[in-house]
């Protein structure tokens, strides 16, 4: 795979980069309420733009359906590169029409436009080979170069991601060289003793994963709302909480593989109780019961790992060499659910570790308690994508920058 140290080697100025990156940021009423993972692509737009490059910068935004909508626009994503970047940013209101072409024909040497949200055309995420072509050879005719840079993206077959490149002389940026690099740190050459860290909502994102982790951990950790479907299996109580039941027979053969191959499967001993799901918004007290884990009451929904689970994973994690966190332990929005996540992140930073927070509401939770990213061996910009590549797929986007 070609980087973009290469790219800048050959030259770039005057030549019309299309960057695509990750600009999906969650949004509050057109407010921006995370923007890492616009910080993410600043040193592959800021060296281009320094080169002398036209850059265009493309991103998804949501879940529009091929169609434009207000709701979803890049332009608050936009003018917050633009700060950080500490200069304007041209915006474009469409995405390939006059106003894109626009947009970039008028671009100096060293400045930045971005382009409205690629899912405002059904062709950015079509099955139909012929149609996503079509958009990528629309994209292609704004740019000399490709550099993809949206890590976030790379396990989607869509086409700005998969497609483009093939059209273009194609280059991965700074972004995906590094997400790269950490994660064949976790599959290739681990450091030894290797514990995974697994929470979230849906055990069924995660099995895939913990498919394939099996071969290569010494331990995990479960917490979050998947880990009812865990407990489930054993046989006991879980109440009104996340539960998968569907899920349970799988969930059992993965806990004898387990134990087979000598991999510790650790659960929660004790979790949050309540018997109603905390109020997000307000962030009203919700008053939460501790109770074991082997104990939740009928009439009561578990959402955070308890105080002596806590102790129990910074004790496991303590002594780790490598370390792999996705996904939070409860729900960590809410102050009095909020315990269980920041337990397993101190632990990280207290961990003599390599840690790798794996993205997603991970990475959002690390942000939103306070902790210092640069703390961390890694925070990813992409949880699905970093799972993905941990469960050993093909991830589209990387494969067309190997191309």
């Amino acid at each position: 795979m070609k980087t973009i140290d290469e790219l800048l080697a050959e030259g770039v100025e005057g030549k019309r980069v299309f960057v695509r990156a990750d600009l999906n940021v969650p949004l509050a009423d057109g407010t921006i309420t995370d923007d890492g993972r616009i910080r993410a692509v600043l040193p592959t737009v800021k060296a281009l733009a320094d080169a002398g490059a036209k850059v265009v910068v493309a991103s998804h935004l949501g879940r529009p359906k091929g169609a434009p909508d207000p709701a979803f626009s890049l332009l608050p994503a936009a003018e917050r590169l633009g700060e950080l970047l500490g200069g304007s940013v041209a915006f474009a209101q469409d995405t390939v029409g006059p106003a894109a072409h626009d947009a970039v024909d008028g671009l100096q040497p060293g400045q930045v436009a971005v382009i409205e949200n690629l899912r405002f055309n059904a062709g950015e995420t079509s099955k139909d080979d012929a149609e996503r072509g079509q958009f990528a050879d629309q994209l292609a005719a704004l740019a000399d170069v490709y550099v993809g840079d949206g890590f976030g993206a790379v396990h989607r077959k869509h086409a700005s991601v998969f497609d483009l490149p093939a059209r273009l002389p194609h280059y991965a940026g700074y972004l995906i060289a590094a997400e790269v690099g950490v994660l064949k740190k976790l599959t290739d050459d681990v450091k030894r003793p290797y514990a995974v860290v697994l929470g979230g909502a849906k055990v069924s994102d995660k099995l895939g994963v913990i498919d394939h982790l099996l071969e290569k951990a010494d331990r995990i950790l479960i917490g979050g709302g998947m880990a009812y479907t865990f407990l489930k299996a054993q046989g006991h109580e879980v109440g009104i909480s996340l539960l998968q039941e569907d899920q349970i027979p799988e969930v059992k053969k993965y806990m004898e593989r387990a134990e087979a191959k000598g991999v510790e499967f650790v659960l929660p001993v004790d979790v949050l109780v309540s018997p109603e799901f905390p109020d997000l918004k307000t962030k009203a007290p919700a008053n939460p019961t501790t109770v074991a884990a082997d104990a939740i009451p009928a009439d009561q929904e578990g959402l955070d790992i308890g105080p002596e689970t806590r102790k129990l994973y910074a004790s496991k994690l303590s002594d780790a060499a490598t370390v792999f966190w996705n996904g939070p332990m409860g729900v960590f929005e809410h102050p009095d659910y909020a315990e269980g996540t920041k337990a397993v992140a101190q632990a990280l930073l207290d961990s003599p570790a390599f840690t790798v927070v794996g993205g997603g509401d991970s990475a959002a939770a690390v942000r939103t308690l306070g902790f210092d990213e640069n703390a961390f061996g890694h925070i990813s910009t992409g949880g699905g994508a970093s799972l993905e590549y941990l469960e050993g797929k093909t991830l589209p986007g990387l494969a067309a920058l190997e191309n």
